[in-house]
């Protein structure tokens, strides 16, 4: 396996326990390219979310929902410039981020993102996590 392959795995694995378990707003900044981009993600427009400034309203309504997050990184997988990891998700619906008031439910869900970095920084990322599974959990959904 090469380096560079091995230092992907530790910058995605870096990236949920940073900017998703600690919390670090600032790591967004330091991890997520100007000119990045987030697919499967989306601002109130449905757009995918753009550079940092894009990123952090997404992040600081989830995290507000879900202030005790907690993602597992189960498996990663790299070539070349890109990283997948396959990740579980564990939070309890604590605030109101996500438009309705919090559930005091916990919900735990499966995803995959699928990440391109440059120099250092996450240029493209593709994610897909079980949304709808967590919606069904807090009773936002019928099944």
């Amino acid at each position: 396996m090469s380096e560079q392959t091995e230092d992907l795995k530790v910058f995605i694995r870096r990236w949920f326990e940073e900017v998703w378990n600690k919390g670090r707003e600032e790591a967004i900044d330091e991890m997520f390219a100007e000119d990045g981009v987030a697919y499967g993600l989306a601002d109130e427009t449905g757009a995918p979310l753009r550079g940092p400034s894009g990123f952090k309203p997404f992040f600081r309504n989830f995290r507000g929902a879900f202030p005790d997050i907690e993602v597992i990184v189960e498996d990663t997988v790299a070539e070349g410039d890109r990283v997948a990891a396959r990740c579980t998700l564990r939070a309890t619906h604590a605030g109101d981020g996500l438009g309705f008031a919090a559930t005091q439910k916990p919900m735990e869900i499966t995803g995959i993102a699928i990440v391109r970095v440059r120099d250092g920084r996450i240029v493209e990322a593709w994610n897909n996590f079980d949304f709808m599974g967590m919606f069904q959990q807090l009773g936002a959904l019928q099944k």
